[in-house]
């Protein structure tokens, strides 16, 4: 039997090993050692903020965002239906408040047009800001993510922002290493335009330390208030004092160990990435009317990390669902793409605009192994397995 090629998994090394090693033979292997503070200035430095502060999740950062941006309960929050569903959660239910579903457009990010749409159409620009004329309710925020490593339309969404009084917050979960490398927006990296900014470190992320996230925001105070909230909001160390309810959000000694180590090799696995996509290009693209989605670039400004690759059957004839399973038995992993959240749990009471194109991307998309450990021979193997469907 054919040896099994997964979807996105981590790829740990020497390096790895040697540097959690020493968090364990130091006994820091908790949320207290020197090597979380490392990890958040490297990312900082990375990305060209001033500081970061790291949690145990993406979604702990992106709900420690929420905080730190004064979400509250009530409000509303413009966010994407076609991403998953730990984007929407920590800005919404957590907090009270609820969301206005938008599209997308062809990079898989927020739709600007929709978002423009709605908000000169369905609100009322006041003094304090932007209110829903369906509902009344203050819209407090707009939340941008970086699907699959492509930079959303920031120009655009930045100047609506700004024009309707939006908070504007990023989920760069996806897109660690995705930057503008040309124009008005040059050494930008997705995360760090909007007001806050969120990473993630999953198990299947570009870079990983098993689970962990990162807050950066342009907003001093707020990282400040962040890093407080995720360490329990302790007022006072030696006396257990709290002064607001706070979390346990913050990231290990351990894993902050791994995240030096990965973030050492990014560059690398970017490369790699950008390899194995020009593979895909040339191996499918065009072939029996199967389409490999671009990253979008800007008409040449964007740097994308190149994280999750896309493979379009609307003009093939073939049924995504069988594909997978075809594949499966191949020992090929694939996956569809998010069942939209404005379809899911209690979102369907919640209103949803331009949905045109996220309904076609999530009947259509078939997304493809992309290990950064991806050898050419495998992803040669997953390329014949396809086009012989």
């Amino acid at each position: 039997m054919s040896e099994f090629i997964p979807l996105s998994v981590p790829n740990f090394g020497t390096k790895e090993a040697e540097f959690a090693a020493e968090a364990i033979t130091s006994g820091w292997v908790s949320t207290s050692g020197a090597k979380v503070g490392e990890f958040e200035q490297a990312l900082a430095d990375y990305v060209g903020m001033p500081r970061a502060v790291a949690a145990n999740s993406g979604s702990s950062a992106l709900h420690l965002a929420a905080m730190a941006a004064g979400i509250r309960r009530g409000e509303e929050v413009i966010v994407p239906t076609l991403t998953f569903i730990a984007a929407v959660n920590p800005l919404t239910r957590y907090m009270g408040a609820e969301p206005i579903f938008i599209g997308c457009d062809d990079s898989l990010c927020i739709d600007p047009d929709a978002v423009e749409v709605f908000c000169a159409e369905h609100c009322t620009l006041k003094e304090d800001g932007l209110y829903n004329n369906k509902t009344g309710a203050r819209i407090a925020a707009l939340e941008v993510v970086h699907v699959f490593g492509n930079m959303a339309n920031m120009p655009r969404l930045l100047e609506i922002a700004r024009k309707y009084r939006l908070l504007l917050i990023e989920d760069a979960t996806e897109a660690l290493g995705t930057h503008y490398t040309a124009g008005p927006l040059a050494g930008k990296f997705a995360g760090t335009m909007g007001d806050i900014g969120c990473y993630s470190f999953n198990g299947n992320k570009i870079i990983t330390t098993g689970a962990g996230g990162m807050v950066v925001s342009n907003h001093p105070d707020w990282t400040e208030h962040a890093k407080h909230l995720s360490t329990q909001a302790k007022a006072d160390v030696l006396q257990f004092l709290h002064d607001e309810v706070g979390y346990n959000y913050r990231m290990t000694n351990v894993q902050a160990c791994l995240g030096l180590a990965q973030l050492s090799r990014l560059e690398d696995f970017i490369a790699v990435k950008k390899a194995r996509y020009e593979q895909y290009l040339a191996g499918l693209d065009g072939k029996r009317g199967m389409r490999i989605l671009r990253f979008a670039d800007d008409g040449g400004q964007v740097r994308s990390n190149h994280w999750f690759f896309s493979l379009d059957l609307r003009d093939t004839g073939l049924d995504r669902d069988t594909v997978i399973h075809t594949l499966q038995k191949q020992q090929i992993q694939t996956r569809p793409i998010w069942a939209l959240i404005h379809e899911q749990a209690d979102y369907p009471r919640n209103e949803a605009y331009g949905l045109d194109k996220a309904l076609d991307y999530r009947r259509y998309i078939v997304n493809l192994p992309c290990s950064t450990n991806l050898s050419e021979a495998d992803c040669d193997r997953v390329i014949q397995a396809v086009l012989a469907l």
